[in-house]
């Protein structure tokens, strides 16, 4: 499966029938990942992260080095032309002199698709504030599908920040797209998911509810995606402050939860998941950051036009 030279903005710029081809591609790396060891090797993959990042850009950069290819860039701004005032257009045009694919994350919404029309080299979106993060999204899908087996018929519930949180807006985005998946989204109603969220859901035809209670919730999940208030998207630290515990899973309430449960976060984590519930089998959080780095393998071929060996 091949998607050389494009850009990934947004889950959308994905077909169904792509992505799945990603999901194929990474189950066969995760089978046998000796046979990928060369596949990019010459290839060079640049990061730009303007905001910080952890898993996202661990996993591909270790993504790139397990393909046998090599990294350049930075992961914070001030040590780049950024702190002398450099645009978002040059930075990029810079880059694709010297490497073959880009993957930034910046904390202004649109920066990416932005870089995305100066380039002529593969950009992939790693976060742009609160809009979209669509490789977390493909990590979040390959973890379902593992489990799962698919998406028809399932029960999503998602918890926490609905209003800022990218992960949650992309997944929505792509599980729309699929058949029979019904929506449980539970928030503070500051933190409820925005209004073109559920638009997108209702032109989908798919079921969906909201609701402030997690515990109430939990009985009817098949998937529970939990995440963290996040303080960097809030002016007022009275507000944050009022809001970031209102949602702790622990082991007490996975009492309740069926017990084929998943319990995904995009992480990192605050307190929202409490450190008892990592021993449970529903916990699938750590498994979910390791098929990021699979699932970027699988991305990164596609877009370099290189296949498996």
């Amino acid at each position: 499966m091949e998607l050389k030279g494009r850009h990934l903005i947004e889950p959308s710029d994905l077909t169904v029938e792509e992505m799945e081809g990603l999901f194929d591609e990474a189950e066969r790396i995760v089978a046998n990942p000796e046979s990928y060891a060369e596949v990019c090797k010459g290839k060079l993959l640049a990061t730009l992260f303007y905001e910080p990042s952890t898993r996202t850009r661990f996993s591909f950069e270790a993504a790139m080095l397990r393909l046998g290819g090599k990294v350049i860039g930075f992961s914070e701004p001030n040590s780049s032309a950024v702190a002398k005032g450099e645009s978002i257009a040059d930075t990029i045009r810079t880059v694709e002199c010297y490497a073959d694919i880009a993957v930034m994350r910046h904390p202004k919404e649109g920066s990416v698709l932005v870089a995305s029309r100066q380039s002529d080299m593969p950009v992939i979106n790693a976060g742009d504030g609160g809009h979209h993060h669509p490789t977390q999204t493909l990590t979040d899908l390959l973890t379902i599908r593992l489990e799962k087996g698919g998406f028809d018929g399932i029960t999503v519930g998602l918890c926490g920040d609905l209003k800022f949180g990218r992960t949650v807006h992309s997944l929505i985005q792509a599980l729309t797209r699929y058949t029979g998946v019904r929506f449980i989204m539970i928030s503070p109603q500051e933190l409820s998911v925005p209004e073109y969220v559920r638009e997108k859901i209702r032109k989908s035809g798919m079921e969906f509810e909201e609701t402030h209670d997690l515990r109430q919730s939990l009985p009817k999940l098949d998937v529970l995606y939990m995440t963290r208030v996040q303080r960097e998207r809030f002016f007022n630290e009275e507000d944050y402050i009022r809001l970031k515990d209102r949602y702790i899973l622990d082991a007490g309430k996975l009492k309740d939860a069926k017990p084929d449960l998943m319990v995904l976060h995009p992480l990192p984590r605050v307190n929202e998941i409490a450190v008892d519930v990592d021993s449970d089998p529903r916990a699938h959080y750590f498994r979910q950051a390791k098929n990021g780095m699979y699932v970027r393998m699988a991305l990164l071929m596609a877009l370099l036009g290189v296949k498996g060996e």
